[in-house]
């Protein structure tokens, strides 16, 4: 027993020493203690003297002793290793194995021949000698530190050195592929997100109510830096919130009714409303953010107006008619035309909003007329004649006391017929409950009905006409003023908006008040008459306005008083007299022939009686404008002018020719064709003479109209009639003007002379000899021509082929731009 307890054992191996200086501690470690320290008060009560002897149990031990035990532990380790290595197994095909009783094979090994190495290190830090003969030198404790310390510092620096080299010598394809992976991760990202948008979207439609939490999940997916994945989120919320957006605008509950205790459906009834409302006002914010920027504003515009389309209803609408509004008049076609067109959706279909929105619409244009100045595009009021207006809201209905007599009536006479048919009391109590009951269910069927208040319905009309005339009225005003009272620069001294306001003010002019009609009526006449100066007094140029602009005015002029007939009586010489001035100052390229046409037919053959003087002034400034225009302004005028002659039968005798020229003559003896008043012209003292070579006109329907019209005749019992408009006939030969071609007369002579003959023309000089002149063979000369025109062809289409083939190679470079850019953009 001595002998066991006085054996010194040996404790197991500790691990290798680390130095504090490598030692690393975490801020999470550093953070736990300093938290938690009577966690650490264990450590400072320990005794690391009894821990030491209880692990070594060898503290009474010298060190030199300690360490020849450790040696001689590691040469027993060590011995099978060397002798595995002194042996060599023989092959296994070059020697057969010895087996033994228990079953097992025994091969034939060699022993290895000993490897002469200088210096070579053992296991436990002693150098070995070959020379020596194998005597080994131990290093102390010390030492091996010392030694074990310089090792980790030179493999540090070998590690820095190599990862420098790595730095410099690094290939251009490892970047390469670093950008092929940044790629394929932001792809499967992107493939991820799309296919999150899509299951959301399908689960929202499929249960709105309980899957009404993705909606912000949607919206989180949505504000991604991405244009795809951003286009497609909006695109995805559009299509969900068009689906579950309800029926009525939704009101949350105040704080009196949250205090209150409800059912559990109502509770998630609120829920549903609260979370459905918040997310839609983030998607209609977030819309309006986008629209500001270009990359994001048609897809934002689309989705802005689809929503107004699908729920001019419901709550934020005023957001979504403001930015459609702002837009209206936008230099992007394609926005422009899709707010015009949404804005006139709206117009049209009043049933989805009951006229709120129509009437919010209308003074945010005229808002919007007055803070750009009337400088628009006409499409941002050409809106506005897609508004519809009943007439019958302003008739007075029939009051409540009349109804409530006819009632108190009808009622005494079932009373007298049910006494009559019998006196019995029970009858009558039950008739009386019975009368009760159907007013009490009409007035139920009457507030529960859809039906529109009256009232409210004349209130907003009311306001969208003021608003209406409040625009047209604005543009007018701008027009009048001269040039140099704007202080708008030369490019926006034009008036866009003129236009479209004159066909407004012709379609609801019979919805005007006629207080307004004086002013309005002056209005158009100075527009007619040209150009405003600070005075008040007209000018007489047209540079203010264009011909077919002032040719508006007149029609409008008309129009105004013909719905008003009743109610007014003007003179209106002044407008014929404008009308008179510009039938010369139209020309075919710059002015439009349609509204010339129309000027003529409401003015001068609309069933209109026109005085001798003025209708023969008419007639023959008509005449001459039929000779210097084309085919289809002249066919209009010579309709004019055929209607003209039919009702004035004394303006017929123009036709005649007489040595002194027409057979009546009015108080002018002269015919002045530059008069400027067509009662001062003295058109009943000329002829028609323009109609014999108009009958030569090229067109057969021109020729054809003037041969008639000089066959007519002068006696008063001759009635003719013309079933055409000059908008039709305008209309009908320009449309015809493309693909008519004039018949060329084949049958001309052709010039032969023989040889040697005298000429006939002996005064020839200055002339080309005319033996010069031979046949011409005409077929020859087609087929010349074809050529030549094949050629001019063919050269035409390479001109449009090479066009095209350049805008091809543009749009290609700018897309190559377009992808280096993004790639520099995502490094």
């Amino acid at each position: 027993m001595g002998k066991n307890k006085q054996k010194i054992v040996l404790p197991p191996e500790l691990p290798p020493e680390v130095p504090d200086e490598e030692v690393e501690i975490s801020d999470d470690d550093v953070q736990f203690v300093t938290e938690n320290r009577e966690y650490a008060s264990l450590l400072k009560n320990l005794d690391t003297k009894s821990i030491d002897k209880h692990v070594t149990r060898i503290a009474d031990v010298k060190e030199d002793a300690v360490e020849a035990l450790y040696e001689e532990r590691t040469r027993k380790r060590s011995r099978p290793e060397e002798k595995e290595e002194d042996t060599i197994e023989v092959d296994r095909v070059d020697a057969l194995p010895v087996k033994t009783l228990d079953g097992k094979l025994y091969y034939r090994t060699l022993p290895k021949e000993p490897k002469k190495a200088e210096g070579k290190r053992d296991d436990d830090g002693a150098v070995g000698d070959g020379d020596t003969g194998g005597n080994t030198v131990k290093l102390s404790k010390a030492e091996k530190r010392a030694k074990l310390k310089k090792t980790r510092k030179e493999a540090k620096k070998q590690a820095k050195e190599g990862v420098n080299l790595e730095e410099v010598h690094q290939t251009p394809q490892t970047d390469v592929l670093d950008e092929v992976r940044k790629d394929l991760t932001v792809e499967e990202d992107n493939e991820r997100k799309k296919y999150k948008l899509a299951e959301l979207g399908t689960a929202l439609l499929m249960d709105p109510e309980t899957n009404i939490k993705s909606l912000k999940e949607m919206m989180q997916i949505s504000k991604d830096g991405d244009h795809i994945i951003v286009t497609l989120g909006l695109k995805s919320l559009l299509a969900v919130f068009k689906d579950i957006i309800p029926g009525y605008r939704i009101r949350l509950p105040t704080e009196k009714e949250q205090e209150m205790k409800v059912s559990k459906t109502i509770k998630k009834m609120r829920f549903y409303e609260s979370t459905l409302l918040s997310s839609y006002k983030a998607y209609v914010q977030k819309l309006i953010a986008l629209e500001k920027h270009a990359v994001y504003k048609r897809v934002a515009m689309r989705c802005i107006c689809t929503l107004l389309e699908a729920v001019p209803h419901f709550n934020f609408r005023e957001n979504l008619v403001t930015a459609v509004v702002r837009n209206i008049s936008s230099q992007d076609d394609i926005i422009r035309k899709l707010c015009c067109g949404t804005i006139k959706l709206l117009f049209t279909n009043e049933g989805k909003h009951g006229g709120e929105v129509t009437v919010e619409a209308v003074q945010m244009i005229a808002n919007l007329v007055k803070t750009h100045d009337c400088q628009l595009h006409p499409d941002s009021i050409e809106v506005l004649l897609s508004l519809s207006f009943d007439e019958d809201l302003g008739k007075p209905e029939p009051s409540d006391a009349d109804n409530k007599t006819n009632s108190k009536k009808s009622k005494t006479k079932n009373f007298k017929e049910l006494n009559h048919a019998s006196e019995n009391e029970k009858k009558k109590t039950r008739q009386e409950m019975m009368s009760k009951t159907r007013e009490e269910i009409n007035a139920e069927l009457k507030a529960a009905s859809f039906a529109k208040d009256v009232a409210e319905q004349r209130r907003m009309q009311s306001e969208t006409l003021s608003a209406v005339f409040e625009i047209f009225f604005r543009v007018l005003k701008h027009a009048i003023q001269p040039r140099s009272e704007t202080n708008a620069s030369p490019a926006l001294c034009g008036h866009p908006l003129l236009a479209t306001c004159l066909k407004g003010i012709g379609k609801y002019s019979h919805l005007i008040d006629l207080d307004f009609m004086s002013d309005l009526l002056k209005y158009l006449r100075k527009l007619a008459g040209g150009v405003v100066d600070g005075n008040g007094s007209a000018g007489n140029s047209s540079t203010h306005l264009t011909v077919t602009e002032r040719l508006q005015c007149c029609i409008v002029a008309f129009r105004v008083m013909r719905n008003n007939l009743d109610a007014l009586n003007v003179d209106l010489q002044h407008f014929f007299v404008q009308l008179y001035n510009l039938i010369i100052e139209y020309r075919p390229g710059r002015d439009q022939g349609e509204v010339l046409a129309e000027a003529l037919k409401i003015m001068l053959c609309d069933d209109r009686q026109h005085d001798m003087q003025r209708a023969a002034a008419f007639i023959k400034r008509l005449a001459t404008f039929s000779l210097c225009f084309g085919s289809a302004e002249s066919m209009a005028a010579l309709v004019t002018l055929k209607h003209l002659l039919q009702k004035n039968v004394k303006c017929r005798n123009l036709l005649e020719n007489d040595a002194g020229g027409g057979s009546v003559s009015g108080a002018i003896a002269k015919y002045h064709p530059y008069a400027s008043d067509p009662n001062l012209s003295g058109a009943l003292a000329s002829v028609l003479w323009e109609l014999n070579l108009l009958s030569k006109h090229y067109h057969p329907a021109v020729s054809s109209m003037a041969s008639g019209i000089s066959m007519m005749s002068v006696a008063n019992n001759q009635v003719l009639h013309s079933n055409t408009s000059p908008q039709q006939a305008f209309m009908e030969l320009s449309l015809e003007k493309k693909s008519f071609i004039p018949e060329s007369d084949s049958k001309r002579p052709t010039i032969k002379r023989k040889k040697g003959a005298p000429s006939h023309h002996p005064a020839t000089t200055g002339l080309p000899n005319l033996d010069l002149i031979t046949q011409v063979d005409q077929t020859a000369v087609s087929k010349k021509l074809s050529e030549h025109f094949l050629l001019i062809r063919d050269i035409t289409e390479n001109e449009r082929l090479r066009s095209e083939l350049d805008r091809t190679t543009s749009s290609l470079e700018l897309f190559e731009q377009f992808r280096k850019q993004k790639r520099r953009k995502t490094k």
